[in-house]
């Protein structure tokens, strides 16, 4: 990905939530790969929730800097824990450490998240 004008403050860094968005569509690109579609999902009554967020700000991101965001997936029971990494191009810098939890709501109430469980499959490290 690359920073675009209007995701930098007036430092001329990315602003802090911004990285939520990158965190996020990295999550959501991950799902998309593993072909869990949000919308089958929600027609079904079943929704993938962020529970918790948190993040190590390591190095700043400047507009037009290009990076790589990555992930690994773990489950501890009923969560889905997605350690996420940013990294700048093309000297590697380490800008982000994340760690996201997702948990599941069938017809809006908790479950062990087994239909996500089905759809990560191979990605899940135990």
């Amino acid at each position: 990905m690359e920073v675009r004008d209007y995701e930098v403050d007036s430092q001329g860094i990315v602003n802090n939530a911004i990285y939520l968005h990158y965190l996020e569509h990295t999550r959501h690109e991950f799902c998309s790969s593993a072909g869990m579609s949000f919308r089958e999902l929600q027609e079904r009554g079943v929704d993938p929730v962020l529970r918790r967020v948190e993040i190590d700000y390591l190095n700043p991101l400047r507009l037009s800097d290009r990076f790589i965001s990555s992930l690994t997936l773990r489950r501890d029971g009923p969560r889905f824990v997605f350690a996420q990494n940013i990294y700048r191009r093309p000297d590697m810098a380490h800008v982000v450490r994340a760690e996201c939890t997702i948990v599941c709501l069938e017809n809006g109430r908790l479950t062990r998240g087994d239909i996500l469980a089905d759809a990560f499959g191979d990605h899940i490290a135990y």
